[in-house]
């Protein structure tokens, strides 16, 4: 009886210990509100437009678990991108399109608490730019180096001139063009701004024109995007 005891009591125990465990984890997924995408799109710079970016942040945040808030209500998850004016079509800035903030990875860490704060001493490193499974994504020195984002965006966020293509023609070009690109590690070749830079670091280019997904690769990037929960 007593042998009995001693191991139900420990499994039980231990069943206990596995379900407080188990909720953080949960808890992570419902309050994420920033991540890196694990994964382009795989079609170079054309997206499908701001709506094909957006639909892929949120198709990856609501497999990782990370599609509701704990209350239920359903984040809208947009891509951290610009687009420029073109055809009478306004340009549209990243910065106003991620909400107010504040904003936190899978882990819990908030790498800002606002728009400002983003666009100025955030908290943005290679440890806390995770992807939405809470990884950490490859950097200068891994192989493969991922760290390049899509940004298509100047240092403040806002959209570039219309005289120079800086969004692969407003993402829907796998060819010509470029878009800009930031460091998601923030380092780079030199100890500058630009190399340090989370969002405006340099422009995409390659042989296939610069907004292929090889030629992302050429420079150490593979698609990648930052995705922010809006609501």
């Amino acid at each position: 009886m007593r042998n009995f005891a001693g191991i139900v009591v420990p499994a039980v125990a231990l069943a206990a210990i596995s379900f407080v465990a188990a909720q953080p984890v949960q808890a992570q997924s419902a309050a994420t509100s920033f991540f890196v995408t694990s994964n382009g799109i795989g079609n170079g710079g054309n997206l499908g437009g701001l709506a094909g970016a957006d639909n892929w942040c949120q198709t990856l945040a609501q497999a990782a678990g990370a599609g509701a808030k704990a209350s239920g209500e359903v984040k809208t998850w947009h891509a951290y991108l610009s687009t420029q004016e073109a055809s009478g079509t306004p340009a549209v800035n990243a910065r106003d399109r991620i909400g107010k903030g504040p904003w936190q990875n899978a882990k819990g860490v908030v790498i800002a608490k606002d728009v400002a704060e983003l666009h100025g001493a955030n908290g943005l490193t290679k440890q806390t730019a995770l992807n939405e499974k809470g990884e950490v994504v490859n950097g200068r020195g891994d192989t493969p180096n991922r760290h390049d984002a899509l940004t298509g965006s100047q240092p403040d966020g806002t959209a570039f001139a219309a005289s120079e293509d800086r969004t692969c023609k407003n993402w829907t070009s796998s060819t010509q063009g470029a878009a800009m690109l930031g460091h998601i590690d923030r380092i780079g070749l030199r100890d500058d701004d630009a190399s340090k830079s989370w969002n405006s670091s340099h422009p995409s280019r390659g042989n296939d024109g610069g907004c292929s997904q090889a030629d992302f690769k050429s420079t150490g990037g593979d698609g990648l995007m930052y995705c922010f929960a809006a609501n």
